[in-house]
């Protein structure tokens, strides 16, 4: 057995944005405020995840909002030789005055007084729904640089969590997957959504558990896929691309940016092998008994 072509066509399809517009917007509105304690023009509020990505399905609910402070950068050297290296330090002026860690506190007081029940446990801080606005995730976050030479860097974001700091680039991702979109003929996020559709069938029959497959990693997994794989029936993609995603050797996939391997484990920006495994077996096994 397989699943339909009708039921593949129908969770290919993207899901409503209009309440979530509104709950960007919304909240956007609120960061950008005059009254916001941090310094004005030292940061840029913008979309990431599966909305800012075009990748929702009608099981989406949160809408992830990213705060950046561009008044500092933290910064990655190990790609340059040592001279340039020096030369580079001596050219920066100092610490910043106005770290994130003044940042991250201003805007975690700024954002609970603003919205009830405010969860700040978490990497991002959580923003719950109420009435017609969606639930989100507001990431706060710094501007991050991966440096190659004197003039040259790569440009992302980076935050702190349990003393360790976690380094992504959102935009090079989504611009990845946008590309990866045209190159196949606008079916490559069609495919994201059915493995996401997917995913939360097996999670409301109780065969997947939460949290075993985020959006961004699979994002990530099919973004490896071969871009002669999306070609066909929905059925067709889908048996083409899984087969080739169990067949490839999952320590050499990448994320959707390119900068970050997809399964590791031990890396916080990494799919666990397990987890990475548990999804794609659970895959295999909801396509045969569906």
């Amino acid at each position: 057995m397989a699943i339909s072509e009708s039921q593949l066509e129908t969770w290919s399809q993207i899901g409503k944005a209009a309440q979530f517009t509104d709950t960007y917007n919304s909240i956007r509105e609120n960061l950008l405020d005059a009254s916001a304690p941090y310094p004005a023009g030292l940061f840029d509020v913008h979309l990431q995840g599966s909305y800012g990505n075009d990748t929702n399905v009608w099981g989406d609910s949160d809408v992830d909002i990213v705060l950046c402070h561009t008044g500092a950068f933290y910064y990655d050297l190990d790609n340059m030789a040592a001279p340039e290296k020096v030369a580079l330090k001596a050219s920066f002026s100092g610490e910043a005055v106005y770290r994130y860690e003044n940042f991250k506190g201003d805007a975690q007081r700024y954002i609970s007084g603003l919205y009830r029940d405010v969860d700040l446990s978490g990497k991002a801080i959580f923003v719950p729904g109420n009435n017609g606005r969606r639930s989100a995730d507001v990431l706060v976050c710094q501007q991050f640089r991966q440096y190659y030479s004197l003039h040259d860097y790569r440009l992302g974001i980076a935050f702190m969590r349990n003393g360790t700091r976690i380094e992504n680039f959102p935009r090079q991702h989504s611009e990845n997957c946008t590309a990866k979109h045209q190159a196949t003929n606008q079916n490559f996020k069609r495919m994201v959504r059915i493995f996401k559709n997917m995913r939360n069938a097996m999670i409301a029959k109780g065969i997947l558990a939460d949290k075993v497959a985020p959006s961004y990693f699979i994002e990530g997994m099919l973004y490896n896929v071969p871009n002669d794989k999306f070609v066909g029936s929905y059925q067709d993609m889908w048996v083409k691309s899984f087969n080739w995603i169990v067949l490839t050797d999952a320590s050499k996939l990448t994320t959707a940016s390119g900068l970050h391997w997809l399964v590791r484990d031990g890396f916080p920006v990494c799919w666990p092998s397990a987890n990475f495994q548990t999804f794609t077996s659970a895959l295999k096994h909801h396509w045969e008994t569906s």
